[in-house]
């Protein structure tokens, strides 16, 4: 980087190259060369000037790096989701067609299978019968039956559903997996509703009108709460957020990528 033929005479000096400049305060110099330089740029006000612009642009680097990121703004993180479950809708694999079938096969197939339903169902009629004959206690004069009846079909909530168990979070051990597995979820746990949802947000210094990628009623470390995933801005980076019954911030927490 250092170019040295700018200087008098081929000597180092002024009138300073900014490349020679630049090097001295990087300090890539070696030690003798700079001990021998900093006496003359000190005493040149134009080479002090540029070394104090070289300090403040350095200065302004380093504070901008430790500086927090803005947030995404609202609009820009919406438009982004909507991207994002645009794209993931055109992924999806279309519905298999069935092949057409002329007319005489498909009456072919219905009537084989009219004959063949009619005899197990002719079938299933007599056993039924000798099960009545030949089993005692089948029946009786007041019309009961001692034939054991099936279970009542009792319904599972599908994953991810309002009447889903709420899921279990720890603090200290966090499973991220599933977290991030709920996107696309919107069940708002103790909270019940999103208005409720929108309310504890604002309360909390948070924009409701920020869209989350997934809502889940979580225990976290045993006590009940909401769970919001929302996203930071970053390639697959997330920001937790758990809100207890009381609307209070019972964890903030950035997963994913990078966290």
């Amino acid at each position: 980087m250092t170019d040295e033929a700018r200087g008098i005479g081929g000597a180092v000096g002024p009138p300073w190259s900014v490349d020679v400049l630049a090097d001295l305060h990087a300090g890539v110099l070696d030690e003798q060369e700079a001990a021998r330089l900093w006496p003359q740029v000190e005493a040149d006000p134009e080479a002090l000037a540029i070394i104090e612009a070289l300090e403040a642009t350095t200065a302004d680097l380093a504070a901008w790096g430790n500086a927090a990121p803005e947030p995404m703004p609202a609009d820009v993180a919406a438009r982004i989701d909507a991207a994002l479950a645009e794209e993931a809708e055109k992924a999806r694999p279309a519905p298999a067609v069935a092949p057409v079938v002329s007319i005489d096969v498909a009456r072919k197939r219905r009537n084989r299978m009219i004959a063949w339903g009619s005899g197990v169902l002719a079938t299933a009629a007599a056993a039924v019968a000798v099960v009545a004959v030949v089993l005692p206690g089948t029946g009786g004069e007041n019309g009961s039956s001692d034939v054991a009846q099936p279970p009542a079909a009792t319904s599972k909530p599908a994953p991810g559903s309002p009447g889903e168990a709420p899921l279990a979070l720890k603090q200290d051990d966090l499973d991220v997996g599933s977290v991030l597995s709920t996107q696309g979820t919107r069940d708002f746990g103790p909270l019940g509703t999103q208005e409720r949802l929108d309310a504890c947000l604002s309360q909390n210094g948070e924009d409701p009108r920020v869209k989350a990628v997934g809502v889940k009623g979580v225990t976290l470390d045993g006590k009940p709460g909401t769970m919001v995933l929302r996203t930071t801005g970053e390639l697959a980076q997330y920001r937790l957020l758990v809100l207890g019954e009381d609307c209070s911030k019972l964890l903030d927490r950035t997963i994913g990528r990078g966290a």
